[in-house]
């Protein structure tokens, strides 16, 4: 039996070095308390209960601005878009048959005043041009009826700090710049672990080995969850414009070669959706993209300077990657069978059938 409560959690209780439960506020104002032998926690990425339970290390790399423009026909009917203007991407997609959401990311963690019309001005000033001209008239009537909204965005990597009663997930323990979208597919993926892991077991109270065994969640989500963050960290930098050429050439490579069709298109969607959740293929796409750009500059004619632009493409793209993939942590990333807890099996006595009970 299921037995709802709705409420605001203020803390967790622990009792030596376990989490037993939660405190929390009511509906009515009440301040109660609940335990349970595991608690999920998933409060979202402005968390307040994760720091006992990861190592958080969040980042603010951009500020997304949300519009929504009414009356507006995108240049493909049905399908997102995303802009690459100057200094970062825009998004559009469809939320109803007359509504487009717009999102501006604006780097950095600060953005221009919504309060005293800065950001109004920044957006018709410096926005609006870069936008497809079909667009630009809804977009300014949206700026101008003024129902802004910012919201920052945020990338953490997993680094989990396993307590005996509690797990996290979602937002709270994982998050990747919402580029691309992939927050809900990580998350939703995270789940289909959770439950394959939990589903054998029906005794939770014997917290230590509980706690043991769903180590193995860290290691077994990692492939779906590694792959959709480093994709979404690398083509957020990727598409970001820069002074430098190197990098101008790379954003550049990366549109052409989606553009190419067939498996150059289908295989990063694949990955951006969670279909393909192979890191190493991942690797091997985004360095076709930066050899597809290098051979770009050197046809039809190479010279010294194109193979200097060239070797600095590389490195660029080295760059942007390696980092991210360290962060995700090498060896779950890539050779997860490796690290003890992927072989993690049940505590026998908490297995259906063998408890005595059911």
């Amino acid at each position: 039996m299921v037995h709802l409560e709705q409420g605001t959690v203020l803390s967790l209780i622990e009792k030596d070095g376990v989490v037993k439960g939660v405190k929390y506020k009511s509906t009515a104002g009440t301040e109660l308390e609940t335990f349970a032998p595991l608690t999920v926690v998933c409060d979202g990425c402005f968390s307040n209960l994760r720091r006992s339970l990861c190592n958080p290390k969040v980042d603010v790399p951009s500020c997304f601005v949300g519009l929504v423009l009414e009356d507006c026909t995108l240049p493909h009917p049905n399908h997102g878009h995303v802009i690459l203007a100057d200094p970062s991407p825009i998004l559009l997609y469809p939320i109803s048959s007359t509504e487009v959401r717009c999102l501006v990311d604006v780097p950095g963690k600060r953005v221009p005043s919504v309060a005293n019309g800065d950001m109004a001005k920044y957006l018709q000033t410096v926005v609006a041009p870069q936008l497809p001209m079909q667009i630009q008239g809804p977009f300014l009537v949206a700026v101008e009826k003024g129902n802004i909204r910012t919201m920052p965005n945020k990338s953490m990597p997993a680094s989990p700090l396993p307590r005996p009663g509690a797990l996290l997930l979602g937002d709270a323990f994982n998050m990747r710049h919402p580029l691309t979208g992939g927050g809900m597919t990580v998350a939703l993926a995270d789940i289909a672990v959770l439950q394959r892991l939990l589903k054998p077991l029906h005794n939770l109270h014997d917290v230590s080995s509980l706690c043991e065994y769903m180590e193995a969640f860290y290691t077994l989500r990692k492939p779906v969850a590694s792959t959709i963050n480093t994709l979404a960290g690398a083509l957020y930098k990727v598409f970001c414009a820069s002074p430098d050429q190197a990098m101008k050439e790379m954003r550049q490579a990366c549109f052409d070669y989606l553009s190419l069709g067939g498996v150059f298109s289908s295989g990063p969607v694949a990955l951006l959706s969670g279909l393909n959740p192979r890191p190493l293929s991942l690797v091997v796409h985004f360095f076709a993209v930066a050899v597809y750009g290098v051979a770009r500059l050197l046809y039809p004619f190479p010279s010294p300077k194109r193979f200097w632009l060239g070797a600095r493409l590389i490195s660029g793209a080295s760059n942007i990657i390696f980092p991210i993939i360290k962060a995700e942590g090498i060896r779950q990333m890539f050779f997860p069978s490796t690290v003890p807890a992927y072989y993690r099996a049940p505590p026998v006595h908490s297995i259906k059938g063998e408890s005595g009970s059911e």
